[in-house]
């Protein structure tokens, strides 16, 4: 029987079951998220990047409990003890915990006591206990004591633990207890001893709260301390003895001595088997939960910095700034092809300021830097402060640059193909750089775990965050848009269709043939296919081409309503490209057809009017208050300038200019209430905060933005 996917989605996601059938129609095709989502509008009626993104995780998500399913029925039917009962309910249910509950009385066990006691021919007395009949036990217990089981006591036991087993297999006992669990607490203590090397989790050494009040970074707070040996973390239900009470009313029939055994066994079944079971699902689920809120604020985090405002193709000079092993430079032309590096020591131990000012001011000269760029690492300040004094022969720019992750990059295999006759601080030069003049360029050639945004990135799941991280990473690169003729293969590797074997290929083919001159001309690359094409055509651009729709977002195959347009209008597609008086001549509804309809061709008119256009705004210099470089500089009441440089759930940090982050807690952001960080600054905002505080012990700094005009 086909499984109708659709109807599942549309009633999880609550977007209509057709437009869903389509975009798992594309999706199955082969088409990407970028590509449905930009040019299949039509389609699957103006869904975006998220929705079809939502749909996709539904679909994997419907189509694995499919497979396990699958399994569990096998399974049961290997056994010989699948009944159509079982078949329709497990057709009917798509709720994990109910398949696993269907299947664990038939899962294969390891040796149990239970599975003991069986061996030992003890369910029979397992039954007597639990039909509760029998107002004395000593002969009915002692018929049972033969071979392996010794005595009465042990026959006892045995029985207990069997019952036991059923009690933890029952699936009206399992919801019982899954029920008391939605009132369930966490609680976490610190393990003796632990103390001082778990001090930054010192706000969990004696806590407890209602888990579904917990906030999400709370979770994953407790649980990494606990994964690092420092706490001891518990989830209990609120009433440990009413959850108790209701499994005693789904056992119990009368009051005898049977039946005290038998609490005695739902007791130990409870704490034995049960409640770890179930605490283990319970916490499954809401790591799960804490674990997306967390990916959310990494993807966000992600999206901003590789969106972050590029200088653009200009001549660059490089910093990788230091004290002892002096300040790496390198020279970058406007392509960042490295031109030119030394070493400069203006710091001390060294104090030698008169000959780095003369280095600089001949590369700047000889070079005909445009801008400098100064890693914010160890002795970024000082040679921020040194750089700016330097009088220059024309006008150049200074930026301040992130380095998280370069040196990832700079040790890495592919800086070292790129470089290999250099070491890797010359390379984190080039690094930094490069990522003034195009954040997004560079930042690709990292991994995004290694970028230093987020919270708790190792402790959340692995898979599901690579995964989103690599699918930001992808939107980011389409959104903007990539020269195929300066890319590198890292860059390339992300745009829709390509990935890391096409994308080596490509610059393979542009080495050994030259430059691109039209998009076209991308079907000679080896193993680019028809299929590939229309999925990356839209998002390569070509500067400078014989075709001016090829440094657009319009697509190839849309060129001929472009063209049609222009010979309605009498005029060539430069002429429709740079009038704006005569696209406005246009009626659009005379190039609607089944496939392409008003969406599209909107998408096509704005092209026309910003081919090739970049969605990143435009970079800002900035400067930090020159009189704070310490701690010790630090005054209550300060009002300084800063840079946002990570965005949590509780809060943002911000660079105020010295080696120490300040945190601006999420109650300290804004004069009204906000439930997310986001809805007020983001990666890289320039922002102006007061310091509440200053822990110089603990090297902490409190800051606000509240009652400042930002």
């Amino acid at each position: 029987m086909k499984i109708d996917y659709s109807t599942l989605i549309s009633n999880s996601i609550h977007i209509s079951d057709k437009q869903i059938k389509q975009t798992i129609d594309l999706l199955e095709s082969g088409a990407t998220i970028p590509f449905i989502s930009r040019y299949r509008k039509e389609m699957t009626g103006g869904l975006n990047e998220v929705q079809i993104s939502d749909i996709k995780d539904s679909l994997e998500k419907f189509q694995s409990i499919e497979s396990r399913k699958e399994f569990v029925r096998n399974a049961i039917d290997k056994a010989g003890k699948l009944t159509d009962e079982l078949v329709k309910r497990l057709e009917s249910t798509w709720d994990s915990d109910e398949i696993e509950d269907i299947y664990l009385p038939f899962k294969a066990k390891r040796t149990t006591r239970a599975a003991q006691a069986r061996k030992n021919g003890l369910e029979p007395l397992a039954k007597v206990l639990l039909a509760q009949n029998r107002t004395s036990l000593q002969n009915v217990t002692d018929s049972f004591v033969k071979n392996e089981v010794k005595t009465g006591k042990e026959a006892l036991q045995g029985a207990k633990d069997i019952i036991a087993e059923w009690v933890s297999e029952n699936e009206k006992v399992r919801n019982s207890v899954r029920r008391a669990f939605q009132q369930a607490i966490i609680s976490s203590t610190v393990i003796s001893g632990k103390e001082e090397e778990g001090n930054k989790y010192a706000n969990y050494f004696q806590f407890k709260e209602k888990l579904s009040r917990c906030q999400s970074h709370r979770i994953l707070a407790v649980l990494r301390a606990k994964e690092e040996g420092i706490l001891r973390v518990g989830i209990t239900p609120a009433n440990e003895e009413s959850c108790l009470d209701a499994l005693y009313k789904i056992y119990h029939k009368q009051d005898n001595v049977c039946w005290d055994e038998v609490k005695a066994a739902i007791d130990d079944a409870y704490k034995r088997l049960l409640r770890p079971s179930i605490e283990a699902e319970v916490l499954r689920d809401y790591k799960l939960k804490a674990d997306e809120e967390a990916i959310k604020v990494f993807i966000t985090n992600l999206r901003q910095l590789l969106l972050a405002p590029p200088l653009g193709q200009c001549r660059v000079l490089g910093i990788d700034p230091g004290f002892r092993t002096g300040c790496k430079l390198v020279c970058l032309d406007s392509q960042g092809n490295l031109l030119h590096n030394e070493t400069i020591y203006p710091h001390p131990p060294k104090n030698e300021r008169k000959q780095a000012t003369l280095k600089i001011q001949h590369l700047v000269e000889t070079y005909g830097i445009d801008a400098i760029a100064i890693g914010n690492g160890t002795a970024g300040r000082e040679t921020e402060l040194f750089i700016t004094n330097i009088r220059y022969p024309h006008l150049v720019k200074v930026f301040v640059v992130s380095e998280d992750g370069a040196s990832i990059y700079s040790a890495s295999a592919l800086a070292r193909a790129e470089f290999p006759q250099y070491d890797v601080t010359v390379r984190g030069a080039v690094s930094i750089g490069r990522r003034l003049m195009d954040p997004l360029a560079e930042l690709v050639k990292i991994d995004p775990k290694s970028i230093g945004v987020g919270q708790y990135q190792h402790t959340v799941d692995q898979t599901l965050l690579k995964k989103s991280l690599d699918q930001t990473v992808e939107s980011c690169v389409n959104s903007v848009g990539v020269n195929v003729n300066t890319a590198s293969k890292e860059l390339l590797a992300y745009v829709s269709g390509v990935g890391p074997s096409l994308a080596a290929n490509i610059v393979r083919y542009r080495t050994e043939n030259g430059p691109f001159k039209t998009r076209s001309e991308l079907k000679h690359v080896p193993r680019l296919g028809e299929k590939a094409f229309e999925q990356c055509a839209g998002f390569l651009r070509i500067q400078g081409g014989s075709n001016p729709l090829d440094n657009s977002a319009v697509h190839p195959e849309r060129y001929p309503i472009v063209r049609q347009m222009a010979k309605d209008l009498n005029c060539t597609v430069e002429d429709l490209i740079r009038d704006k008086k005569l696209k406005q001549q246009l009626d659009l509804s005379k190039y609607m057809s089944t496939s392409v309809g008003m969406p599209t061709l909107q998408d096509i008119m704005d092209e026309l009017d910003k081919p090739g256009r970049d969605p990143r705004n435009k970079i800002e210099e900035f400067s930090f208050n020159q009189d704070v470089h310490t701690l010790d500089d630090l005054q209550d009441g300060m009002v300084l300038p800063g840079i946002v440089t990570n965005i949590t759930n509780f809060g943002c940090f911000v660079d105020i200019g010295i080696k120490e982050n300040g945190l601006v807690h999420i109650s300290e952001i804004s004069d009204r209430y906000i439930s997310n960080p986001a809805e007020i600054v983001s990666m890289h905002q320039h922002v102006l905060v007061r310091i509440l505080q200053v822990n110089k012990k603990n090297k902490r700094i409190q800051l606000s933005m509240k009652g400042i005009e930002q």
